[in-house]
């Protein structure tokens, strides 16, 4: 931990030095939150989200706040570590050309259904579930925009790595969105204490409601798995079609935005990890970069005052459109291009992904000694993004 801010509520563990105000003043607002438990812990990629730091974790013990979970329910990585040693420029490109046939990214998504066999089972009683479930199927294996990727990365074990990142798309959206509206008029009309403009409007855990939420919240958690292993699924076929046969390990699999009930201080409380990594002592986790950085496979340390979480990644330095505005284009690809990196920075737009929007990774891992410990740097080779 770098610094621990005492003067609201309840305590701010913090590890990072600096944080941005916007950033800084969300913490503060769920520090004095009636139901946060025992401290705020911000990670050090942490950033301004809707209503909580995007980094953040917050736990509690008697409600549910759908905007700390936040709109990408599930959203998270899986990595995947290859036989292979080496793999050419060429066939690099050759993957990506036969992936991106069968992977849509950005806003679209599959023209049929994908296979029902591989969607989470028992979505009927699950209300915005049932009623989105046929674009769900649509949905699946697709990679979605932002800062969504598929990398295919060298690691310094000299092996080559996949890494999928990507959530639950327009369902965990939509649930996110239904379940927030729903907890603001409950806080409207039972006189909340919590003031609308805090965009942290909760949902006591005794009634039905919360309960709804949680179950579609588990749902897409669920979805989102089933997305990634579906796009890990056919990059890996590409990779068949164009190197021939090879092995794999067992995937590696962390969501990064979701609540779930754990014991901590010897107290069972609902962690709301938005843009965090549960870190518990022993566990396997990644930590991306951006598409010119190295990324990392972790083992976690169980630290309890970050309520055993760590960071999800680098974390934004810039806003996206301000990226756009303040990046050199000609800079940013020449960054990639001497690496030789075949990376998705092309246009102007694109600037809002390139890796001087993004916070030091090196700076990132070096706050969160005492979260993690590093097993294997990767370094990537080739980048799929929206």
């Amino acid at each position: 931990m770098k610094r621990e801010i005492l003067t609201e509520k309840i305590p701010i563990k913090l590890w990072l030095d600096e944080m941005e105000p916007g950033a800084m003043a969300q913490a503060r607002n769920l520090a004095n939150m009636p139901f946060a438990f025992r401290h705020i812990a911000i990670m050090p990629d942490s950033h301004e989200g809707f209503g909580m730091p995007i980094g953040s974790v917050l736990a509690t013990r008697e409600v549910v706040v759908p905007n700390a979970v936040g709109v990408d329910i599930g959203c998270g990585m899986c990595a995947i570590r290859t036989s292979l040693k080496h793999i050419s420029v060429k066939e690099l490109r050759q993957i990506l050309e036969k992936a991106g046939k069968q992977i849509p990214v950005g806003f679209k998504w599959h023209s049929k259904s994908q296979d029902e066999k591989l969607m989470p089972a028992e979505y009927e009683n699950l209300p915005v579930v049932r009623q989105e479930y046929a674009n769900a199927l649509k949905q699946l294996g697709t990679l979605g925009g932002g800062n969504h990727f598929i990398e295919i990365q060298k690691g310094s074990d000299g092996y080559i790595w996949i890494m999928v990142h990507s959530g639950s798309r327009n369902l965990g959206y939509l649930v996110a969105r239904f379940y927030n509206g729903e907890a603001v008029k409950y806080n409207e009309s039972h006189g909340s204490v919590v003031p609308r403009k805090a965009d942290l409007a909760y949902l006591p855990l005794d009634i039905p409601l919360s309960q709804d939420y949680l179950k579609e919240m588990n749902y897409c958690i669920e979805f989102a798995l089933a997305n990634r292993k579906l796009m890990m699924d056919r990059i890996l076929e590409a990779m068949v079609d164009v190197l021939g046969s090879y092995e794999q390990g067992e995937m590696i699999n962390k969501s990064h935005n979701f609540a779930a009930w754990e014991n901590h201080f010897n107290t069972r409380v609902l962690v709301h990890r938005k843009g965090a990594t549960r870190a518990f002592k022993g566990e396997t986790g990644m930590i991306p970069g951006s598409q010119g950085t190295s990324s990392f496979i972790i083992k976690g340390k169980g630290n309890p005052d970050s309520f055993h979480s760590c960071s999800h990644g680098a974390g934004r330095k810039m806003g996206r459109k301000q990226a756009q505005r303040e990046l050199n284009l000609e800079k940013e690809m020449d960054f990639l291009d001497k690496q030789g990196i075949l990376h998705a920075v092309k246009k102007r737009t694109d600037l809002d992904e390139a890796p001087g929007s993004y916070k030091d990774i090196n700076t990132v891992m070096e706050n969160q000694r005492d979260l993690v410990d590093i097993m294997v740097k990767l370094s990537p080779l080739a980048v799929m993004k929206g």
